[in-house]
């Protein structure tokens, strides 16, 4: 089983921004020492908590300061953006790190509207035009534009002989759609705990269409975890996350990633802790070996083979001692 790992460059309580991408860099380092296959950063605007705007600015920061590690993008939301100005980035990221860069690609916002309106400023935008930007994206990366496009002819630079290896991001129904026709990388973020979202797994799966990009479903699942020497402690690690997620649920989000004692003091009413309750079952959190089996029952279920781990806590020593358990408990291998 593959394990990697995404990372959102959370602004801890207490940490600066500057703070949350040293730790985002350390944990890079770190998972290359370890034998993760590879790391991925987020794409969040407008956001006090979030501190990862740009991801191929932070990709390119992470490759040069890694040596094996695949370094890539968790996503770039590519309506935002001009397919053509996406290419020519990630071809210069793979041209500086070649076989080793990934470009995932989502259709979500990343921000709240204000954030998208200023994106887009002055551009016609849609998110019909999502499936069109990304063939327009495929056709750069690989110097396959068809006869009767638009802009036939043109060329992504630099050219180079390697091709960034494509994901496309979804929770949902629509992207795995997209994902099985063209033959493109599925990843299933499962951490969003978006309900009866497991359906597109077998979707994309089932309907699989062989293509340039891939003879075979490539799929992988993003899945929250937080793992500790015992159970009660990954419990009281992961009562930060709990916390936060709970206030985006309440349409609040949070200047900072909260730290446990302010989790274990906040006011929760009955039905909070209800909905922390429901919300249980879409998280991994315990030993090295509950953590094993539980992904090992999910492998089984959703028939993959990769799992990205999305591992939040305030304390940031914790949070590097979780992927450590974790590659033990796998025998992975730097």
């Amino acid at each position: 089983m593959r394990l990697s790992l995404l990372d959102q460059s959370q602004i801890a309580e207490g940490r600066t921004a500057a703070d949350a991408l040293s730790e985002t860099t350390r944990l890079a380092q770190a998972a290359d020492r370890l034998g993760y296959h590879r790391f991925w950063v987020a794409e969040h605007h407008a956001s006090m908590a979030l501190a990862s705007s740009s991801p191929e600015v932070l990709i390119a920061h992470l490759a040069a300061n890694t040596q094996r590690i695949r370094v890539g993008s968790g996503g770039i939301m590519l309506p935002h953006y001009s397919a053509y100005k996406v290419a020519e980035n990630f071809r210069v990221l793979e041209a500086l790190n070649p076989g080793r860069i990934d470009v995932g690609l989502g259709r979500a916002p990343g921000g709240m509207p204000i954030s998208t309106r200023a994106l887009q400023e002055g551009k016609i935008s849609h998110i019909d035009n999502y499936p069109q930007q990304v063939a327009d994206l495929i056709g750069y990366l690989n110097d396959a534009l068809p006869s009767g496009h638009r802009f036939a002819g043109l060329t992504a630079s630099p050219v180079i002989p390697t091709v960034p290896e494509l994901w496309l991001l979804g929770s949902s129904f629509g992207s795995a759609v997209i994902a099985a026709e063209i033959g493109a990388s599925y990843a299933y973020a499962q951490f969003f705990g978006v309900p009866d979202s497991e359906v597109s797994v077998r979707h994309y799966k089932e309907r699989f269409q062989p293509s340039a990009l891939n003879d075979a479903p490539n799929l992988l699942a993003a899945v929250y975890v937080v793992c500790a020497e015992t159970e009660a402690e990954a419990k009281r690690l992961a009562s930060s996350t709990e916390l936060f997620f709970l206030s985006l649920e309440n349409g609040r989000l949070l200047d900072r990633f909260p730290s446990v004692e302010t989790a274990e003091s906040y006011p929760y009413t009955d039905y909070d802790l209800a909905r922390l309750q429901a919300g249980s079952h879409r998280r991994i959190v315990g030993t090295p070996e509950q953590v094993k089996a539980k992904l090992g029952e999910m492998a089984e279920r959703l028939g993959i083979d990769e799992f990205m781990i999305v591992t939040v806590t305030h304390d940031f020593e914790a949070r590097l001692r979780s992927y450590e358990l974790i590659a033990e408990a796998f025998g992975l291998k730097g």
